[in-house]
C-alpha cells in the first residue's frame, strides 16, 4: 500500500477577499491577481494557463487563488474553504494507488462578498445586480429605469425633462425653430401644421408651397400660382364672378356703340354684321359695296348707278321726244322744231345719292350754267320734283345755285328733282334749261 501523501494548501483569509471586498483600484491587486476593468475588480491570474511548463517532471498543474500548485498527475484534491483558521485548511493530497479513502467529508464552499449593486453568480465571481429587469428599483411608472455598472438611473421618456424626482413634458413649440408656420405641443411630442396654401414637407418641419394649379386647378379658365395662393383670370371677352374662380361671358353688344350697324355676341367676343348691300370694314364699320364694279348688274342699253347699299339702271339714252340725245347725258331740243317752243332748250340728266338720317341743313347739290352770255340776267329754281317741300334751292350768284336739303328724308327712297335756269338778255330774249337731277336716299345713315 502506497503511503499516504498530503500535501497543506494554506488558503489565506486574506487571499480570498481579493475579489470579495469593494471595489479597489490596479495598484491594490497583490501578487497573482490582476484588474479586471469590465467587473471593475482584482481577479485570480491562472497560471497553469499562461506560464509554459509551470510544473516539471510529469507533475500537473493546479491553480489556485493566487498562485498554483505542481502535483503528482495521480493526486486527488479535496478543498476545506470553512471559516476555520488557515493553518487547520488544507487539501489532501492521495495517491490513486493508495487504499480505500475513507468517507470524504461534506464541505461548504465559500460564498464571496460583493459590492453593492452586485452578486456572486455561479462560478462564485461578483456579477452587476440588474435592477430593472429584477424591480429592485425606485424609479416612477412614468420614467425609464436604465441599469448601469453596479446601481441604475431613472431617465424620462423623450419628449419629456427631468425636474428633481418628476418628468415634466418639454414643450418643443416654446423653444424655436421647431416649425416652418404652426408648431402644436402634445405630451411628450409635438407635430407641426402649414398654413392654408401649405403641405408639410418629409422631415415634418419645414412647408412647401402648394402648386394648386397643378393639383387642383380650381380655376375655370386661368390659373396663377403664387407663393401660398393662387389667382384665377379670365380670358378675353370674359368677366371674373363674383367667386373670383368661374367666369361669365361679356355681351360687348350691351355696350355703348360697338359696331355700326348690328353686334352680334359670341362666346368670349363678338362680331359685327352689315346689311344687304354693305360689307363689314376692319372689325366694326360697313361699307357700301359697289355693285356696279363686281359684275354685269344692268342691261347693254342700260346705266348701273351705285348708292349707299343698293344700286340703280337707268336708259343710256334717257332722251324723250322731242329730245334728242346729243352726248352721254344730255338731250336737247332744237329751235326749229316747232314744237320746241315753250319747252327747255336741254336737259342734263344727273344721279346722285345721300344717307338717311342726313343732318339738317345740308348743302347737296350746286348748279352753274355752263355757257355765260353778255348782258343776260340768270335765275335758279325748282320746277318739279319737290312735293314734300324737303329741298331749296338757294341761288349763289347770276351763274349758280346750291340745293339744300331742310327735311329729313329716310330711304330707301329716289326723287327726280328738276332744276330750272331761265335766262333773260336785255333785248327781252328769254330762254331756260333743265338739270333733272335724280336723289337716291340709301336705307341707312352710312
Amino acid at each position: 500500500m502506497l503511503p499516504r501523501i498530503f500535501l497543506l494548501l494554506a488558503l489565506l483569509h486574506t487571499v480570498r477577499l481579493q475579489e470579495a471586498g469593494d471595489t479597489i483600484t490596479y495598484t491594490q491587486c497583490t501578487d497573482g491577481y490582476q484588474w479586471d476593468a469590465i467587473r471593475e475588480q482584482c481577479k485570480d491570474i491562472d497560471e497553469c494557463a499562461v506560464v509554459n511548463d509551470a510544473c516539471k517532471g510529469g507533475m500537473k498543474c493546479v491553480n489556485h487563488y493566487g498562485g498554483y500548485l505542481c502535483l503528482p498527475k495521480t493526486a486527488q484534491i479535496i478543498v476545506n474553504n470553512g471559516e476555520h483558521d488557515a493553518s487547520t485548511v488544507a487539501p489532501a493530497l492521495l495517491p490513486t494507488q493508495s487504499r480505500a479513502p475513507a468517507a470524504r467529508p461534506t464541505l461548504r464552499p465559500h460564498r464571496i462578498r460583493c459590492a453593492p449593486g452586485h452578486a456572486p453568480d455561479d462560478l462564485n465571481q461578483c456579477r452587476d445586480v440588474d435592477e430593472c429587469a429584477e424591480g429592485a428599483h425606485s424609479c416612477h411608472p412614468e420614467q425609464m429605469c436604465t441599469n448601469t455598472w453596479g446601481s441604475y438611473i431613472c431617465q424620462c421618456l423623450p419628449g419629456y425633462q427631468k425636474i428633481r424626482n418628476e418628468c415634466v413634458n418639454i414643450d418643443e413649440c416654446a423653444v424655436p425653430p421647431y416649425c416652418s408656420h404652426k408648431c402644436v405641443d402634445t405630451p411628450g411630442s409635438y407635430y407641426c401644421l402649414c398654413n392654408p396654401g401649405f403641405q408639410l414637407s418629409s422631415n415634418n418641419h419645414t412647408c412647401n408651397d402648394v402648386n394648386e394649379c397643378e393639383t387642383s386647378n380650381p380655376c375655370d379658365q386661368l390659373c396663377y400660382n403664387i407663393i401660398g395662393s393662387y389667382f384665377c383670370q379670365c380670358r378675353q371677352g370674359f368677366e371674373m364672378n363674383r367667386d373670383r374662380v368661374s367666369c361669365r361671358d361679356i355681351d360687348e353688344c350691351s355696350y355703348s356703340y360697338l359696331c355700326q350697324y348690328q353686334c352680334i355676341n359670341e362666346p368670349g367676343g363678338y362680331t359685327c354684321a352689315c346689311p344687304e348691300g354693305y360689307q363689314v370694314l376692319g372689325n366694326r364699320m360697313c361699307q357700301d359695296v359697289n355693285e356696279c364694279e363686281t359684275g354685269n348688274v344692268c342691261g347693254e342699253q342700260e346705266i348701273c348707278w351705285n348708292y349707299n347699299g343698293g344700286f340703280r339702271c337707268y336708259p343710256r339714252n334717257p332722251c324723250q321726244e322731242p329730245y334728242v340725245q346729243t352726248s352721254e347725258n344730255r338731250c336737247v331740243c332744237h329751235g326749229i322744231n316747232a314744237v320746241c317752243r315753250g319747252l327747255p332748250s336741254s336737259i342734263l340728266y344727273r344721279y346722285m345719292n345721300i344717307r338717311s338720317d342726313r343732318s339738317l341743313p345740308s348743302d347737296i347739290f350746286q348748279i352753274q350754267a355752263t355757257v355765260i352770255y353778255p348782258n343776260t340776267i340768270n335765275s335758279f329754281h325748282i320746277k318739279a320734283g319737290n312735293d314734300g317741300g324737303e329741298f331749296y334751292l338757294r341761288q349763289i350768284n347770276n351763274i349758280s345755285a346750291m340745293l339744300v336739303l331742310v327735311k329729313p328724308v329716310t330711304g330707301p327712297k329716289e326723287y327726280i328733282v328738276d332744276l330750272e335756269m331761265t335766262t333773260v338778255s336785255t333785248m327781252s330774249y328769254q330762254s331756260s334749261s333743265l338739270l333733272r337731277l335724280t336723289i337716291i336716299v340709301g336705307p341707312y345713315s352710312f
